[in-house]
């Protein structure tokens, strides 16, 4: 079977400012998200229809390559098709037609182990599953009892195939993007886990690859979890310890199992004072004081990250901080997509 990629127009680069061009020359190409086709808007459900997403569609889709995949359709099952439900025990579930109890749990699962291969050759970056489906649902799917009783435990035939295949993925489901800092979470990770590959493939892995690369991601870091941050840096001090490729194997592990944490408001307060506290000697007292004044606002949910950070980079940019100007933090992601503008 052929895979399939739907790509975009990259975005322009001429213009870049020093700090974006910094993380940007990281990444060789847009970040490939596999994602549920019927996403895209077209009609490959159950009913015939689509459950198309004007962020993915809109938005997202000029910052990243589509791999689009209905695995229902693919495996054969044909649109429009009798709805399906997993039933059974919620970790090993059956595949169930809803009115004439066929199973199609054995077809899906020799799809699942077959396309999780073939896209393996596409070099993924993410996954965007279509939410409480049988086949897509990641999060709390139902499964039904022998009594038809219906319980929110199970995960998707094809999901759990590919989660289990791509162990590093970052993987969401559509529903969840809704919500604003699981969406800035989901996208930094697919940014990130895109950089980090592109170092791995690109140079000879070395420690001072890595150490460049911890250091670069220092304060990203610390946004989702000091502990991780901390253990990072322990394995990178003992890198002789370790063969090169065992090394980027235990840090890539590493890197990406900290950024399933949540960055926080107190998190990002305290990274936006360890940033002011390399210039800040350099400010007049006014200018002090309104970057506090700013921080301040962010903390007490006044004012989005978006305006701490817009001063901290302008400081950055004129007072010319080398270290900060190659911080990811400051540029994670494109800036058209705004994730840093909710309160």
């Amino acid at each position: 079977m052929s895979l399939k990629t739907r790509a975009h127009s990259k975005t322009e680069k001429s213009n870049l400012s020093p700090m974006q061009a910094s993380t940007s020359t990281m990444i060789d190409h847009q970040p490939r998200v596999g994602i549920s086709q019927c996403l895209l808007g077209d009609e490959v459900r159950f009913d015939g229809g689509h459950k198309r997403d004007v962020f993915l569609t809109d938005v997202l889709a000029s910052f990243v390559e589509w791999v689009p995949v209905c695995p229902e359709v693919e495996a054969g099952l044909g649109t429009p098709r009798e709805a399906m439900h997993l039933a059974g025990d919620p970790a090993a579930p059956r595949l169930l037609t809803i009115r004439t109890k066929i199973d199609h749990t054995d077809v899906l699962q020799a799809f699942s182990q077959r396309r999780a291969k073939e896209l393996h050759e596409c070099d993924l970056d993410g996954y965007i599953f279509k939410k409480n489906s049988p086949s897509c649902g990641v999060h709390r799917v139902k499964v039904y009892s022998e009594k038809g009783h219906p319980g929110r435990q199970g995960t998707g035939i094809f999901s759990a195939a590919m989660q289990e295949a791509f162990p590093l993925l970052p993987v969401e489901e559509e529903g969840r993007l809704n919500d604003a800092p699981i969406r800035e979470n989901f996208i930094v990770r697919i940014f990130c886990y895109r950089r980090w590959k592109t170092q791995i493939q690109q140079h000879r892995i070395t420690r001072g690859m890595i150490v460049d690369f911890h250091a670069r991601h220092k304060y990203l870091l610390l946004t989702h979890s000091r502990s991780h941050y901390h253990d990072l840096g322990q394995l990178v001090a003992k890198a002789g310890d370790y063969t090169p490729s065992d090394l980027a194997t235990r840090y890539g592990a590493l890197f990406m199992e900290a950024l399933k944490n949540k960055a926080t408001v107190r998190k990002h307060v305290n990274v936006l004072q360890h940033l002011a506290g390399h210039f800040s000697k350099q400010l007049s007292p006014i200018e002090r004081a309104e970057l506090q004044e700013t921080i301040q606002d962010y903390h007490q949910y006044f004012t989005p990250l978006a305006v701490p950070l817009t001063l901290i980079k302008h400081y950055v940019r004129i007072l010319a901080v080398p270290y900060l100007m190659d911080q990811v933090y400051l540029n994670p992601h494109p800036k058209e997509l705004m994730l840093r503008n909710h309160v």
